[in-house]
């Protein structure tokens, strides 16, 4: 006997569905942006951006995500800031970087690294180039806008986790409306300046920022693609 209130089970569709052709075409045709178009996006984009992504799923429906997005000004203030400070100092991100990269995923970094380097012309072992390409992350790679993601300290790695699942359904909302982006965890490096010009609260943990805006297809760094490992790589099956 059914428990008073209990929904029908409802039999997964066979084959596959419109919903599921077009956030496929969104996963698959998506791309981190490294060179954007100046001009600015309309307050009602980015607004509807917002309202899907608040969709996330996250622990206990906590939502722990706060965003801090700069323009104009303020984002000109930020990127001075920023580029002043990597040139002296060390990053002391809130939370903590990857202790290594090791088998597997080393060798996908290096992948990732190789493959944007061989489609902006830098050739292996310059690391002089490397380095000015790496430091462009500090100027948002030029993109009109950035949204700063943080979540209350006291939530902790969960806090973090909730924010990353935020964060991709950004991207994808995004996408769906033309808007290019790029996650970028170098933007924690150095949470004492995103505090300090945007008035980021000290019980907040900054996870990560993501540039947006118009992608500039001319430029090489736009033609990179990154690849996937095979999903039965990452699956263990246990019947």
């Amino acid at each position: 006997m059914n428990p008073p209130n209990a929904q029908p089970a409802v039999a997964a569709p066979a084959g596959t569905t419109p919903a599921y052709e077009t956030l496929s075409s969104l996963l698959h045709t998506r791309y981190s942006c490294r060179a954007f178009a100046p001009q600015a996006l309309e307050r009602a984009t980015i607004d509807r951006i917002l309202a899907a992504a608040q969709r996330t799923a996250s622990w206990c429906n906590a939502q722990p995500w706060q965003l801090t997005i700069a323009s104009g000004a303020t984002l000109a203030r930020l990127r001075s800031a920023l580029q002043a400070h990597v040139a002296t100092e060390p990053p002391a991100p809130d939370l903590p970087w990857p202790r290594e990269y090791r088998g597997v995923y080393q060798e996908r970094r290096r992948e990732c690294g190789w493959g944007l380097y061989e489609a902006l012309g830098i050739a292996k072992g310059d690391r002089e180039a490397s380095a000015r390409q790496a430091a462009e992350n500090f100027t948002m790679f030029g993109a009109p806008h950035v949204a700063i993601i943080s979540s209350d300290e006291a939530l902790g790695v969960y806090g973090a986790v909730d924010c990353g699942a935020y964060v991709a359904n950004f991207l994808l909302a995004a996408h769906s409306l033309g808007v290019a982006t790029v996650a970028q965890a170098a933007l924690a490096a150095y949470p004492g300046v995103l505090r300090e010009v945007l008035g980021i609260a000290a019980d907040r943990s900054i996870v990560c920022g993501i540039s947006f805006g118009l992608a500039d297809p001319a430029h090489p760094a736009n033609r990179f693609r990154t690849q996937r490992a095979d999903p039965g790589d990452c699956v263990t099956w246990l019947d």
